[in-house]
Parts: structure tokens; sequence; C-alpha cells
């Protein structure tokens, strides 16, 4: 049987009556029947096949895998669209890209930030007693915005503001709090994101806390230390690559094994933290990534079959610039081993979490609570996932069940793909349905408003 489709919370709410976070948890003692933390790990750019236990064959992330061996490994988990900053505004607000304020990448001054009444994943959990801690890049509101992370419900903030100034692992500033923090440009700056992220665990005493980590890795430079680097060099042939923007990197496939490995061993370094202070049994840990694999500083995506089995890297509709890795643990409660097709996107993350803390998610979202899912029960579907974007060209996707429509450009036909038997997306099948055409086109249609900064009906100019 097929499971239901909501298009609202109210729907959702009166679908999954006696399914909700009461009932899917309700196994647990009065003891132990509290409210978890909430660790969020966010990749940079990592493709769905950059991971071992998602078909990674050139290296091996036994770190990240323990999270679906002990959890659940879902397939058909979406990021809010294939590149950084929207993406990253999706899952914070719960909106898709029709919805949202950021719908794309802005590099200029202060880029385009978060307004005071956009409501982020922190302030909804802040209202439920959770303390906050954001490390990493942030890319949503620069330090005299109303985007600064400090602004949107973290309590504790060190990283990137920036998506450019994180193009880079060798810098002389980072952010803590609303300072800049002078470094060393010999550090890297990945090991002083996650060492942060460990104080800030080690700092909470009381209370439950919610953790998001949005690490760099493995997002261009390719820049790694040599105590990472030297597992793989000479494993690979290399074409070296010489920078123009990213820095050189004579070995850059040897470079990104170790990057996504030195990324393994600090989610390690994370559960046995974790574990070490007696949270692990009751924290959720979830890792994902904020969008497909990209193609520069020297990465080749196709030597790594970063896409997997899908088309499409970073800046692509298709699949595999918006397919990414989840991987949710939580003993006791989220079955242990299981793969589930169930899809879900980055936008369902607010509600969520609202919906097991207890929290009251802002009025409006498109997420839907994905709690039932990740207990590994019966739950809703969205009757339609819808993306967008805004790099040279305004493209749309959709999916509706294993209906999948990709319009590259504005006024080009939409592509139909069937994901049941062609999830590569290699035939398109326009021509035959044009009933589900239709359909989709009039999702297409309806799903965004007019945007101010973004496609059709803008009237603002983007910060280039």
């Amino acid at each position: 049987m097929s499971s239901p489709r909501f298009t609202n919370r109210r729907e959702f709410m009166a679908g999954v009556s006696g399914v909700a976070a009461t009932a899917a948890l309700g196994s647990r003692s009065q003891s132990t029947n509290r409210r978890p933390n909430i660790v969020l790990i966010v990749a940079d750019d990592l493709g769905y096949g950059d991971l071992s236990c998602y078909g990674q064959q050139r290296f091996r992330t036994p770190n990240i895998d323990r999270l679906g061996a002990e959890g659940t490994r879902f397939t058909d988990f979406y990021s809010g669209t294939t590149v950084c900053a929207p993406s990253r505004c999706s899952l914070m607000t719960g909106l898709h890209t029709g919805h949202a304020y950021v719908r794309g990448n802005a590099f200029a001054g202060s880029g385009i930030p978060l307004r005071p009444g956009d409501k982020t994943i922190p302030e909804v959990l802040k209202s439920a007693g959770y303390r906050t801690g954001i490390f990493g890049k942030w890319g949503l509101g620069e330090n005299d915005t109303t985007g600064q992370p400090n602004r949107k419900g973290f309590d504790e903030w060190f990283g990137y503001l920036n998506q450019a100034h994180a193009h880079f692992y060798y810098t002389d500033y980072l952010y803590r709090n609303t300072g800049k923090v002078t470094i060393e440009k010999v550090r890297y700056s990945h090991d002083l994101i996650a060492t942060a992220a460990l104080d800030f665990i080690r700092n909470q005493k009381d209370g439950p806390f919610f953790l998001y980590l949005p690490f760099t890795i493995p997002h261009a430079s390719l820049e790694v230390p040599e105590d990472s680097l030297k597992e793989y060099r000479g494993r690979f042939p290399e074409t070296p690559y010489k920078g123009d923007h990213y820095t050189d990197q004579p070995a850059p496939n040897a470079a990104f094994a170790a990057m996504v490995s030195r990324l393994d061993r600090d989610v390690g370094r994370i559960l046995r933290l974790l574990q070490e202070l007696g949270h692990l049994d009751n924290t959720l840990v979830l890792f994902t990534s904020d969008n497909g694999p990209h193609k520069e500083g020297g990465h080749d995506p196709a030597f790594f079959h970063s896409s997997g089995p899908f088309k499409g890297i970073k800046r692509d509709l298709y699949e595999g610039g918006i397919r990414v890795p989840l991987l949710a643990r939580w003993p006791g409660q989220i079955p242990a081993g299981k793969v589930s097709g169930h899809p879900w996107a980055m936008w369902d993350m607010l509600p969520t979490f609202a919906e097991l803390t207890g929290a009251r998610p802002p009025a409006g979202l498109d997420g839907l609570s994905q709690l039932p899912a990740l207990v590994g029960r019966s739950c809703p579907v969205h009757e339609y996932f819808y993306w967008e974007f805004h790099e040279g060209r305004f493209s749309q996707a959709v999916r509706s069940g294993n209906w999948k429509g990709v319009r590259t450009n504005a006024g080009q036909p939409l592509e139909l793909y069937d994901l049941k038997t062609d999830v590569g997306e290699q035939k398109n099948i326009a021509s035959q349905h044009g009933d589900v055409v239709k359909r989709l086109e009039d999702y297409l249609e309806t799903a965004r408003t007019v945007s101010e900064f973004w496609g059709p009906g803008s009237t603002q100019k983007v910060p280039a």
C-alpha cells in the first residue's frame, strides 16, 4: 500500500494521529523518555556516491557508515537545491526554493541575508529549551546583518560567514559569535571548527542541545594536511590542477579522498565524545550534504563516481545535483541497519525537529514532519517536491511519486523521467505521457511565489 500524500501540516497531523511523536516514542521508559540532543552534520558538496555505505569504492568512510549500520540509511533524501546558500536556507527555514527568501548564491557585500521574520531551526528549538551551536559555514548573512547566526537563534557560532571566504581552508580569520578571530594561516580551518564543536559538546552540562555542523569539507579548494594526504598519495592517477581561483593541487584525487577521510575521522571523534559523556544513546545524529558533488579545484566527480547512479552534479537539477546521503542514528528509536526509500527533503527538517521536541513550528511551512519515517513507521509523502536554480538561467524541477520533471531553462520543454525504471534520467519520455507533463507543469507554475531577487517577476539585482 502506498503512503498517504499531504500538502500541508494540518492534513499531515490528521493523517498521523496515533503515529505522532508521543506514540512513535512511547516505547521508552519514563526514566529515559526525555528530549534528545540533536547533532546535524552537513558536508559541503559531498556527492551521493562519496560515502562507502552509498557505494564509494576508492576510499572508505567507516565512522560515517556506522551511522547507517546503527541507524537508517535513506536513499531518497533531497537537498534544498543544487548550490550552497539556498539549500541551507531551505534547511534552516522549512521552505523550498519556491518560497524561501534566499533562492540563490550571492557573494558581494553582505549578500542576501535572512530577515528577522525568517524563523529558523535554532529559533524554534530554543523555544523548547535547547542550547544551540553552529560550527562551520553559514552563508545566510554577514556579521552586520539580520542574518548573522547569533541573530537567528544560535547561542554559539564559529566559522565562515560567507561561502566565497569558505573556499579556502588556510585563511587568516574566522568569526566567533559577532567578532572576527585572527588565526595563523598555517592552521587548517576544518580542524579549528571540529575542535570548537567538540568543546561545545563538552560544555553542555544540563538540558538538551542542538549542534549544527555545516562542515566545509570536501568543497574546493582541495587542501588538506599531509597527515591525511599521505595515505592516498600515489594511489590514484592524477592530473595536476593549476588554480586561477582555487589553490594549486598536484594530486587532486588524493587530496579529495584525504579530505573526505578527515571528515570521517572527525565524525568518529564526535561519536566517541558523545559516548564518553553519556550522551550517545539520547542523541539523534544525522549526516547529509548540502547538494551534489562539485567539479572545482581539480576534483573529478566521474573518477570517484561521486554522483552514484545518478545523472548530474552540483548546479544540475537532475538527481545527481540534489539527491544526497542521509544517515540517521538514535538507538532504541531509529531502526538499526534499515535502508529506507521514503522520499523527503531538507525543508522537512524543521517541522520534524519541532515534532520531536514539542516545539511549535512556524505557520506556512512547505516541510512536513518526518518523525514517523525516522522511527521506521508509515509516514505521509509530499504530493510533490519542488526546486529552482538561478545561475545564468532559470531552471526548475519537480518530483511527484516516481515522476520527475526537469526544465533546464525558462521556455524549454519539460523533460520527464520515471525514476522507478530510470533513476539515471537517461530516457526523456515526455512525448509519451502528456497528461503527466501537464500535471507537473502545473506544479511548476503554482509551487513558487515571485521573488524580489530571483526568477520571473524579480525586481532587485542580486549581488554578483
